[in-house]
């Protein structure tokens, strides 16, 4: 067990002890299915591991339930499709808005404000995805009993550690608060700008609290690397993906959350192409509907696939703006010795660098005077009948393109997700992972719990809709070269590991 540091006095109040315990996102409804994922291992006629693929029990139909709404509801009508980032829901298709409502530029005002709730959108969902979810696998140990690793679990092992990543997701929730005046963003940003100016007091509350966050952050990078130091091997190589890697950058190569053009880079960190805009994303991304999911147009769906996300992020840019992140994105990359990280762990570290980062990033904003301006809305130019918005979700880069008809209603919409852009590369991490722990007779528990240590690491929408005190919901079949199940386990929410195979 590690010996952990005490952090400073805490500025904001504790949080009790149930509330840790509660789901640490609302989600969508549980239904019987909902929110579950299935995983198929296929064994070809020797008993070796022929392919493994990743199920993800998708809300379908989307697209059509957006399809006929008037503009100026989309921004909060898609909000709602995840419960993890709405923010980045919102201002995505809020960015297509303002081009099909004809603002073109916005005020110096209103996008530092929408950088606000985006950056506190990443602050917030990376806390979630680190010290509610992957938490106990880390700290707790991967072979540790499934039973007794969650959440409660490293609140009574670590309290300390376990109370700043609350506590760091309470800030991030604050960040949106603050500019939209409730939970969800809807009430934030509109087409050509934001809603409200933000209220100098709750920029000053903000301000008091933002330096705790970027020490916690901080100080849990040394936490993660001392774990990383304990067994490098380990962390270094299981669940190893290659593929090639996508995430939007700015002008001068560093990421950037909101804004900026596609990149995509090689497994051996070439660039593939550079400054794409996205509204020209058709030319160079791939989407088809069925298997082999959305690729690289030029290099097709076998080689085509990619990464995007927090460690994707990280390689494809050239720096971080802030300070003390880019010598953490630079400390993390270091194994790699030039070449992109494929192990998936470092998932992890990734996501814990750019909470920093967007830390960082939030601090220089509210030390912004702009920021508490009231300039809000933007000078209206023509009216354009298709747009894309993108943005840099948590989860990665995630699309959203619309078609209008004449009286400004949705004629047809596109939705390319994070969990989607990451499919295949899921995917690959899978096979490395059955590829050394399945026998090729029957799916064993300790395979099931290295399989979800990999899916989670990617955090994907799975966990936003299912997880619960670090238990989600997922089954285990394994397929013979004739298509029959012959082995299967599932994991309840409860955490109870039971057989899912018909006799």
């Amino acid at each position: 067990m590690l010996a952990l540091e005490t952090a400073p006095a805490l500025r904001l109040p504790p949080i009790p002890v149930e509330t840790v315990a509660r789901p640490a996102c609302p989600g969508p409804a549980r239904g019987e299915t909902a929110g579950q994922g299935r995983v198929t291992i296929c064994l070809d006629a020797r008993g070796q591991v022929r392919q493994v693929q990743l199920h993800l029990l998708d809300l379908c139909g989307v697209e059509t339930l957006l399809e006929g709404r008037a503009i100026a509801e989309i921004p909060e009508a898609v909000q709602r499709l995840c419960g993890l980032c709405p923010v980045s829901h919102h201002l995505a298709a809020v960015k297509a808005m303002d081009r099909i409502a004809g603002y073109d530029r916005l005020t110096p005002t209103a996008e530092k404000l929408r950088r606000l709730m985006q950056y506190g959108q990443i602050v917030q969902s990376h806390a979630v995805q680190l010290y509610h979810l992957a938490e106990p696998d880390l700290l707790l140990g991967f072979d540790s009993e499934p039973a007794r690793r969650g959440l409660v679990d490293v609140a009574r092992a670590f309290p300390q550690l376990a109370t700043e990543g609350v506590l760091m997701r309470r800030f991030g929730q604050e960040v949106v608060r603050a500019i939209t005046g409730g939970r969800l963003p809807g009430a934030g940003a509109v087409p050509g700008g934001m809603r409200r100016p933000l209220p100098r007091a709750a920029r000053d509350q903000l301000r008091a609290d933002v330096d705790q966050v970027i020490d916690w952050a901080a100080g849990a990078l040394r936490v993660l690397e001392r774990l990383h130091g304990t067994n490098p091997a380990f962390y270094d190589h299981p669940a190893e993906t290659g593929g090639n890697l996508l995430a939007l950058v700015g002008a001068s190569g560093a990421v950037d959350f909101y804004d900026g053009r596609l990149r995509a880079r090689d497994a051996r960190g070439a660039t593939l192409f550079d400054a794409v805009p996205a509204a020209a994303y058709r030319g160079v991304l791939a989407e088809p509907s069925g298997p082999g999911g959305p690729h690289l147009r030029a290099l097709g769906p076998e080689t085509g696939w990619y990464r995007v996300g927090p460690l994707a992020r990280l390689q494809v840019c050239d720096l971080l703006t802030s300070e003390k992140a880019e010598t953490e994105r630079q400390r993390l990359l270091a194994p790699g010795d030039g070449k992109p990280l494929q192990g998936s762990v470092f998932h992890h570290g990734a996501r814990l660098v750019e909470l920093l980062h967007a830390a960082e990033l939030i601090r220089d904003l509210l030390d912004d005077p702009e920021l508490l301006g009231t300039d809000l809305m933007a000078d209206r130019g023509a009216p354009q009948r298709e747009a894309v918005g993108v943005i840099e979700a948590p989860r990665g880069t995630l699309l959203q393109r619309y078609e209008v008809d004449e009286a400004g209603r949705i004629r047809r919409c596109t939705l390319l997700l994070s969990t989607r852009n990451n499919s295949r590369a899921m995917d690959a991490a899978l096979q490395g992972v059955a590829a050394q722990y399945c026998d090729g007779r029957r799916v064993t528990e300790d395979l099931l719990a290295h399989i979800e240590v990999a899916i989670r690491a990617f955090d994907p929408c799975l966990s936003c809709a299912a997880h619960a005190l670090g238990q989600m919901p997922l089954s285990v079949e394994l397929i013979d070269a004739g298509g029959a199940v012959v082995s299967g386990l599932r994991r309840g929410a409860d955490g109870g590991v039971s057989c899912c195979v018909r006799s």
